[in-house]
């Protein structure tokens, strides 16, 4: 009888990479994959610890999944992402029935790992942080019916701000070399992928030997039959005056940035160990903008970090009204073990931190409505990705990254369509297809 397995992925695009690299290894060694736990023969849960919220939901979600093998004993149990990188021999201890813990840099070797749990029985908690990261190795078909995907450019992280687990979790910097990466991206458009968006804790400082993340960008753009691409995620202090004019000269980079502020304060941003001010924030967004009038730009911001005054507060919410951001994702600051911040006197109470955050996102949410209501009436391009989660449109997004829907026959999926917006809302816009 053919074996299945079932993972649920959770936090970042490189964690989705990873996920990805993990099925294409198990679906080349005899698994198919399946939605439902309940049926699997290997179940995995790839784990984010970037906040505490999302690392007590990950012990959860494991808790959960290892209560399966009540039903079935052979069933196999794994754990991968940060948490697991983090928790180490400790999840093997918490989880008895828990066979693999397995962190970021350990997927490359992920295949002999499997056939040693399999065959041995073995429980194993491969958590070396040093390990360079690998090619995508595996099934060729695995991205077949795939519109868009990822490919993980570097691992790690050099930068050490004062509230982040990420070097801590996945260890220094170490980029792939760009004809590994060039040679993955031409097969993921051979199997009919047409968006590509590169990832990394900070790509914009990824360089192997003389290539640079420019150059990287300039080689891709020349692969045939790719539509798109993109790049995640971006630190200011690393956004070179070349990467910048990449915008305007490279058609097919879309005009979309994620670039995190966290803070509008000077004062905050130094706490944080963020390495820029807020005016060199502000003057990076003008030279995106110059280069590209219509680039959309979405961020990362946090309230309530340790010592962060009214005052302070106030010069965020200014600096989001004056650049006024297509879409923010932000977060209350929560303590993580084992960074400098946790140390940090004058925490700010947690209803203030709740009270900051709510109104924040209030502001944010007039300012992407009223964007996203700029463009009732106008024709954009549209890549096809499929139907929409209630099933009954198609579903796409904008070169901005901006969600579509609208009405038409599966033979678009995976095509650039022409769509007219007629209705706008926070979260999507809904129109009419004109042209392919």
């Amino acid at each position: 009888m053919a074996r299945h397995y079932y993972i649920e992925t959770m936090g970042c695009q490189m964690n989705q990479y990873d996920s990805d690299h993990l099925g294409r290894i198990l679906e080349d060694s005899g698994y198919l994959a399946t939605s439902e736990p309940e049926e699997a023969d290997f179940v995995l849960v790839n784990t984010c610890s970037v906040r505490a919220k999302a690392e007590q939901k990950a012990l959860s979600r494991l808790g959960r999944l290892v209560a399966l093998k009540k039903k079935n004993p052979r069933l196999l149990v794994a754990v991968a992402g940060c948490v697991a990188q983090q928790r180490g021999t400790d999840l093997l201890a918490r989880f008895p029935s828990l066979d693999l813990v397995l962190g970021p840099r350990e997927i490359g070797r992920f295949r002999d790992i499997l056939r040693k749990i399999e065959n041995d029985g073995t429980r194993l908690a491969a958590v070396d942080v040093h390990r360079a990261p690998t090619a995508f190795m595996g099934r060729f078909e695995y991205f077949q019916h795939s519109v868009k995907a990822y490919i993980t450019i570097m691992e790690g992280c050099n930068n050490f701000c004062s509230y982040c687990i990420v070097p801590y979790v996945r260890g220094r910097e170490i980029s792939r070399p760009p004809h590994e990466i060039l040679e993955e991206a031409r097969n993921l458009v051979l199997q009919g992928v047409r968006e590509i968006t590169l990832v990394g804790q900070n790509v914009n400082s990824y360089v192997y030997e003389k290539t640079r993340f420019p150059e990287l960008l300039q080689a891709i753009n020349k692969i045939k039959t790719l539509h798109r691409m993109r790049f995640t995620t971006s630190h200011p202090k690393d956004l070179s005056e070349e990467l910048i004019q990449c915008f305007a000269r490279l058609e097919k980079l879309c005009p979309h940035i994620h670039l995190p502020f966290q803070a509008g304060s000077n004062r905050v941003l130094k706490a944080m160990k963020r390495g820029y001010t807020r005016e060199k924030y502000m003057d990076l967004i003008r030279e995106l903008r110059e280069a590209r009038p219509c680039i959309a730009v979405t961020s990362d911001v946090m309230v309530g970090f340790p010592g962060e005054s009214e005052e302070d507060f106030e010069l965020t919410l200014g600096l989001i009204c004056q650049i006024e951001f297509d879409n923010l994702y932000s977060f209350k600051y929560s303590d993580r073990e084992g960074t400098p911040a946790v140390r940090m006197t004058d925490k700010i109470p947690e209803n203030q931190k709740l009270t900051r955050l709510a109104r924040l996102q209030e502001v944010q949410r007039n300012i992407t409505l009223k964007k996203n209501k700029e463009l009732v009436g106008k024709s954009i391009e549209v890549l096809v990705e499929g139907t929409s989660k209630k099933g009954q449109q198609l579903t796409g997004r904008t070169d901005t990254n901006k969600i579509v829907n609208f009405n038409s026959d599966s033979s678009n999926i995976n095509r650039l369509v022409n769509v007219k917006v007629k209705r706008s809302s926070f979260n999507s816009l809904w129109g009419e297809l004109t042209s392919h």
